[in-house]
């Protein structure tokens, strides 16, 4: 999976985790709560992947191209 549908998924599950916990505490269900606290934990965690995807990228696209600037 690539990072930005990583960074999307994330910002997803975040978004419907709120919701979720928002809706169990106005209905008073625990378990609705609870299932929002995970999701919205995945979806933070899907978002750093996302952004670990993309700093190791970065990384790999400098050192190739000092690489190139060493052999010219």
């Amino acid at each position: 999976m690539g990072s930005t549908s990583d960074k999307i998924k994330g910002t997803a599950n975040e978004a419907i985790g709120k919701a979720k916990q928002g809706i169990g505490e106005a209905t008073g269900s625990e378990r609705l709560q609870g299932e929002g606290a995970v999701q919205e934990v995945k979806g933070k965690g899907q978002k750093a992947m996302g952004d670990a995807k993309d700093a190791a990228k970065e990384a790999i696209d400098r050192a190739a191209a000092a690489a190139r600037r060493t052999t010219e």
